[in-house]
């Protein structure tokens, strides 16, 4: 008996053939897929192997370029405010290496106690690390010291003094005009305890130090300014 080869031809999937085979589905469609598969595997690996010297370079570049060549939010001269610790000047702009990166600080100098201050340059305001204020926001500033309408909290005076403690921690002047104008309405009505004057003598210093600066005027002047405000 004899036996002959039908050759099939490759017709579109579930039509049957001239021969009456019946051809699969989707035949070709894995070969193709792996293929493509493959290639953008390759590709990917490609792209891959020509970002990353990019990738170490931008790095290289940013951790190891000069101080000069990188962007500052401040320059050295500068009077700025640090949060509870009053106005500074920033001394200079150093680089120093932290395991294998390098990164910039600001050198402060504070200028009511003489203590310095490091700040990194990318965590300006994470810190809270600030301008003087302008002539502008201090009118809003004395508005808030003059306002008396104002209910004084009777809570005992630890608590009093820990709300008080971070309101000054913020470094805003408006938080530190609001823990001077409280005290200032309680010693009124009562006469202040050591924790109380201490904390009134230290809003009264930072609200004074960063006003005299920003009006350019002596710090007495300032503080007799606040001090009829208050007393009004």
């Amino acid at each position: 008996m004899t036996t002959k080869k039908v050759a099939i031809k490759k017709t579109k999937p579930g039509k049957k053939a001239t021969n009456g085979a019946v051809t699969k589905k989707n035949v070709a469609a894995p070969k193709l897929l792996v293929s493509k598969t493959k290639s953008n595997t390759s590709n990917s690996s490609a792209i891959t192997k020509s970002i990353s010297p990019l990738r170490s370079a931008i790095v290289q570049e940013t951790t190891q370029r000069p101080v000069s060549a990188q962007i500052s939010t401040f320059k050295v001269g500068d009077k700025v405010v640090y949060p509870a610790q009053g106005v500074g000047v920033i001394q200079s702009i150093e680089a120093r290496k932290i395991g294998t990166f390098e990164q910039r600080f600001y050198k402060i100098n504070i200028l009511e106690n003489g203590a310095t201050i490091m700040v990194p340059v990318g965590q300006v305001e994470t810190v809270g690390l600030r301008r003087v204020i302008d002539t502008k926001t201090i009118e809003k500033v004395y508005d808030i010291l003059r306002d008396r309408k104002i209910t004084v909290d009777t809570q005992t005076w630890n608590r009093r003094y820990r709300e008080y403690t971070q309101k000054l921690k913020t470094g805003s002047l408006f938080e530190i005009a609001k823990v001077i104008r409280d005290l200032s309405v309680l010693k009124l009505d009562k006469e202040l305890s050591f924790g109380e004057r201490k904390m009134l003598d230290a809003a009264e210093g930072l609200l004074v130090k960063e006003i005299s600066i920003a009006k350019a005027r002596t710090e007495d002047q300032i503080k007799k300014e606040i001090q009829g405000i208050c007393h009004a």
